[in-house]
């Protein structure tokens, strides 16, 4: 089995895009402690390896592409066509060995609103994990922090938001317990 070292959850400014490209730039690369030439290389590489992988017809390939842009993918795994990961923290999406997720899931990492919704909503990038021989279902939403037990199943269409345990299946929006799998999986 793969090991990572997951980071924690943390506090992120809310969205305060500038009066122009270059503020914005200038703005986004500070919070990220780099400089805006190496936010922007960043930023365009992983748009553009998320859209290849979204439509590459090669599962070898697809993970590929999500791990050059920072994305941590076991073995064995397979990820499908038209899965959106995170572009902006891609480095805080795990899927250990043996997982499957499949066609439309998205999977995001943080949370970033205007400060109007400063009471409302979090702004957070927060770890998405999903454990060893977990499934996601197809149109799935996984949002930050959310960790997907070993041998879990996601079912289709579901938005899950907080952690599935181990053999569980999940269903609905929100997701919640339909069915223990302890038995169902040998």
């Amino acid at each position: 089995m793969t090991h990572y070292e997951i980071p924690p959850a943390k506090e992120i400014p809310f969205f305060d895009h500038g009066k122009n490209l270059a503020e914005t730039i200038q703005r986004s690369s500070s919070r990220r402690n780099m400089s805006p030439l190496k936010f922007m290389w960043r930023k365009v590489r992983n748009i553009l390896l998320n859209r290849m992988a979204y439509f590459c017809p090669l599962n070898a390939w697809r993970i590929r592409m999500h791990r050059w842009r920072g994305v941590h993918i076991g073995q064995d795994c397979y990820i499908a066509q038209q899965v959106n990961i995170d572009n902006a923290y891609p480095e805080y999406v795990f899927i250990e060995d043996h997982c499957g997720v499949n066609q439309g899931v998205t999977i995001l990492t943080h949370t970033n609103v205007r400060s109007d919704f400063g009471n409302a909503v979090r702004c957070r990038v927060a770890p998405v994990v999903l454990r060893q021989d977990s499934l996601v279902s197809i149109n799935c939403t996984l949002l930050p922090g959310v960790e997907i037990g070993e041998h879990a199943i996601v079912s289709a269409g579901s938005v899950v938001l907080n952690r599935v345990k181990p053999y569980t299946l999940v269903i609905g929006n929100p997701a919640k317990k339909y069915a223990d799998l302890h038995n169902a999986i040998q």
